[in-house]
């Protein structure tokens, strides 16, 4: 199965070109901007409408921490709907033409943004990860792969969650897909690093610091 990975456009993926001959394709959060639920709700909006018209036969689709609108289940991804024609996964698991799939926007706590937790709480919250996974969807990186930042003293730092780490290498999914943590000046976070087993793909598209020239990357496709 070919499969295009991509995360973090902020407002802007309209911008992206969308590869030929794809089975699948994966968003990793963050397609809006705005803390503001009612502006966030509209942004969201005009993302669905671009995200439902592609012609791609299976869709996943995750929540990332500007995504305040889908915190509170304002679009009712929560309710079934037989019609939708993506699978959204908040903390849950799919499978898709026996490809095992678990989606999770949760992110350790930055600001008071969506999605997010206490650090010492997320060792108990990834012990969901099911074992024999294909695929891994969370918002943001493990500790030390694809994660460097600076943090509120303008120090550079690996960002990424330390617990998340563990369990994935612990469990070994084939691929882990993430964003949250975009390409920062001279860091490059974009891009795929295999490690313990398993493949670790950042798909931001925007860079920070660049908003204003739009995406500056296309996503990662892979098959499997």
């Amino acid at each position: 199965m070919k499969i295009w990975a991509i995360s973090d456009t902020h407002g802007m993926h309209e911008q992206l070109k969308v590869p030929e001959g794809i089975d699948m394709v994966i968003y990793g959060g963050d397609c809006s901007n705005s803390f503001s639920k009612a502006i966030n709700f509209n942004e969201v909006a005009k993302f669905l409408e671009w995200w439902n018209a592609l012609d791609i036969p299976h869709k996943v689709l995750i929540a990332g921490n500007h995504d305040t609108s889908m915190e509170n289940n304002m679009h009712g991804f929560n309710k079934l709907d037989k019609s939708r024609n993506f699978h959204y996964l908040e903390h849950q698991f799919k499978e898709i033409e026996g490809l095992k799939i678990f989606g999770s926007p949760f992110t350790p706590t930055f600001g008071t943004w969506a999605f997010m937790k206490d650090r010492a709480k997320m060792d108990k919250l990834w012990e969901h990860i099911p074992d024999n996974l294909d695929i891994l969807v969370v918002h943001g990186p493990p500790k030390g792969i694809l994660d460097l930042s600076e943090n509120r003293f303008g120090e550079i730092e690996q960002c990424g969650d330390k617990a998340l780490l563990r369990h994935v290498l612990h469990r070994k999914p084939k691929v882990m897909i993430f964003g949250h943590i975009h390409n920062y000046k001279e860091y490059m976070n974009q891009g795929i690093r295999e490690h313990g087993g398993v493949k670790f793909m950042n798909v931001s598209c925007v860079e920070d610091g660049k908003f204003d020239i739009g995406l500056t990357s296309n996503g990662i496709t892979f098959e499997l």
